[in-house]
């Protein structure tokens, strides 16, 4: 199966005013000096152009479980009429790349250029945070995913350190590892836009080429874990990594789970949260992504439903107590495809979701450094907003959906 279709699935002072609030002043970070960036491979850009098959107007079928099913991504669509498509595209996924039709083929219902903008906002008034300099400064996130197009605009400032683990000499860059980069540090796109990033490339399992056999292997996981933490020892106290966002999941039955499950275990000892689709096994957390309409207001809580992989489920079994739900689908990331490139994404899956909560623990560390997870997921569940949604005549309770704004609030006070 081609690469392009393998997933493996500062110095400021921060003021908040709310409202006629007294004004509460952000911790200000020391000024540290940090050592320049440590990279030790630039994985060449990665090329999709080759992989589109698309030769007639897509079509969406809301009854199919299949993903990608309107993938436009680096597609030559400009001798394809699209006018009667514009159903469809608001389920497409598309970047920089994708070369579009004339406008007289296109529907008037969509523009392409609106929906990659809008959709750069990290969502929920992340942005009204950054402009109270609340970014992330100070605060440490590292990640370990697929190889990373390391000079990407979105994220090449905040990059300290780039070094991989049982990948081959010559892999490129994927779209997982720019697009959870840019999620979690994005300057335009990210929600803790002034952490400092510390990034691992893995492998999550052994490859057989000659019998195309691919076998998980969790072992080298837990190698970047105790590398992560390596390295944080050597960091100035005010500069600490406090997050690790792995945007994977394993189970006992898989090689190497013993080894990750006891370098979580470590991270943990040390004040260190990892964040993973194991967060239910490692912290006893429970999570869910978000979708929402590509043309919606990302700010605005009563744009987001279901993910649109899981929607399903949920009006089937409405059960979503002590749940964080975070955004996931309708997202514009960082593109592999060139270091000014990005992407929408219509469908996301929870690697979406992990590094915008990374994201927002960075930001909470900032405004209260001795926090913990507890702490964090317990005030991000009592300061959440629920709301309600009406589906097939029946009405429907749909929260703890994460409130930025609110939760900050409360740690500073």
């Amino acid at each position: 199966m081609p690469k392009f279709y393998r997933t493996v699935t500062i110095f400021l002072l921060g003021i908040l005013s709310v409202s006629c609030a007294p004004l509460t002043v952000i911790p200000q970070p020391t000024l540290v000096v940090l050592p320049d960036p440590k990279i030790s491979r630039r994985p060449a850009m990665a090329d999709y152009s080759a992989y589109c098959r698309v030769t007639k107007p897509p079509v969406y079928d809301p009854g199919s479980t299949e993903q990608w099913q309107v993938d436009l991504r680096s597609c030559d669509l400009s001798k394809i009429d699209l006018s009667a498509s514009g159903g469809d595209l608001l389920y497409a996924s598309f970047d920089s790349k994708t070369r579009w039709p004339t406008l007289d083929k296109m529907p008037a219902n969509f523009d392409w250029q609106k929906v990659l903008e809008i959709n750069k906002d990290p969502g929920l008034g992340m942005r009204a945070l950054h402009e109270q300099g609340i970014t992330g400064e100070g605060v440490g996130i590292a990640i370990v995913d697929q190889p990373l197009l390391v000079d990407h605009q979105e994220y090449v400032d905040q990059l300290r350190l780039y070094e991989e683990i049982q990948i081959l000499p010559d892999e490129q860059s994927t779209m997982h590892g720019a697009a959870v980069t840019s999620i979690a540090v994005g300057k335009t796109v990210g929600v803790a836009l002034d952490a400092d990033l510390y990034y691992i490339g893995s492998c999550t399992g052994d490859w057989e080429p000659e019998t195309h056999n691919f076998t998980w292997n969790f072992e080298y996981y837990a190698q970047a874990i105790h590398r992560i933490l390596e390295i944080n020892q050597s960091l100035p106290k005010t500069h600490k990594i406090r997050v690790i966002a792995m945007q994977i999941g394993w189970h006992s039955e898989q090689k190497g789970y013993d080894d990750i499950m006891n370098a979580v275990n470590e991270a943990k000892a040390q004040g260190v949260l990892v964040i993973s689709s194991s967060l239910s096994e490692t912290h006893d957390l429970k999570f869910h992504g978000m979708g929402r309409s590509p043309v919606s207001d990302p700010n605005d809580s009563w744009s987001y439903q279901p993910g649109l992989w899981w929607e399903s489920q949920f009006f089937k079994k409405p059960s979503l107590s002590e749940t964080l739900l975070v955004p996931m689908d309708s997202r514009t990331t960082a593109s592999p495809t060139g270091t000014e490139d990005y992407v929408f994404y219509r469908e996301g899956g929870w690697s979406w979701w992990i590094p915008y909560l990374a994201g927002m623990y960075a930001l909470a560390a900032q405004v209260k450094p001795d926090i913990t997870p507890e702490e964090f997921w317990q005030m991000a569940l009592h300061t959440g907003r629920t709301i309600h949604h009406g589906h097939n005549g029946k009405d429907y309770e749909f929260g703890v959906i994460l409130d930025p704004q609110a939760l900050i609030d409360k740690l500073v006070k």
